[in-house]
């Protein structure tokens, strides 16, 4: 069984950056991959970001180019440094795991989640 715990949500202007981080454990960080996922208010829980043992890593168009994923493979950590934020950035960020070797992006990918993070973007 995968524990995960979020940290690092907030309120932030819009521009701005804001740091995500997420702590594993009951896990091998070498069999895990690992992503983030958001889900405003009223939608869908919807893909951010995820990377896989191995390091790859793949981005929702929506982030690409200002949010980066990356993994402390010897602390079993993962974090999400989130850059330029936008007001439609707002919503709960979650932190998922999964025992495999690919890089998923679906959220029935995923079998562990974490309680999740508030992030707010004020414009």
């Amino acid at each position: 069984q995968v524990q995960l715990v979020e940290s690092g949500g907030g309120l932030v202007q819009a521009g701005g950056s804001l740091r995500l981080s997420c702590a594993a454990s009951g896990g091998t960080s070498r069999s895990l991959a690992m992503g983030w996922f958001r889900q405003a208010p009223g939608k869908e829980r919807e893909f951010v970001t995820s990377m896989s043992w191995s390091g790859s890593t793949t981005y929702a168009d929506s982030v690409r180019d200002r949010f980066t994923i990356s993994r402390d493979f010897a602390e079993n950590t993962m974090s999400l440094h989130m850059d330029s934020l936008k007001p439609e950035d707002t919503a709960v960020y979650y932190c998922a795991a999964q025992l495999g070797f690919g890089v998923y992006s679906r959220k029935t990918d995923y079998d562990y989640w974490g309680q999740g993070t508030q992030v707010t973007v004020s414009s």
